[in-house]
């Protein structure tokens, strides 16, 4: 019999949403440092990224600003779960 508690909802919330963070991710970088190359992905390159994050790197591509947002939103939803699990998920 499997008990699920509290602490357990809250890993199996954050490891669904989790899943697909390296695809979002991966997409976003790609767009941040113009390459289709896989190598992005294990490149610590984190300026630009931020700057891209929270800037706006090129502001004439329609797909780089959706490809952003996107991501932001994705973010966001990962820090409000971090916030309900702060608040609700301690016991």
């Amino acid at each position: 019999m499997i008990l699920i508690d509290d602490l357990n909802i809250w890993f199996i919330l954050f490891v669904i949403w989790g899943f697909p963070l390296g695809f979002y991710r991966s997409s976003f970088r790609k767009k941040v440092y113009q390459t289709d190359s896989w190598m992005i992905n294990i490149k610590p390159l984190f300026v630009k990224e931020l700057i891209g994050l929270f800037g706006n790197l090129f502001p004439d591509d329609k797909n780089y600003i959706k490809v952003r947002n996107f991501y932001r939103f994705y973010l966001l939803i990962y820090l409000i779960l971090f916030i309900f699990y702060m608040f609700f998920g301690k016991n």
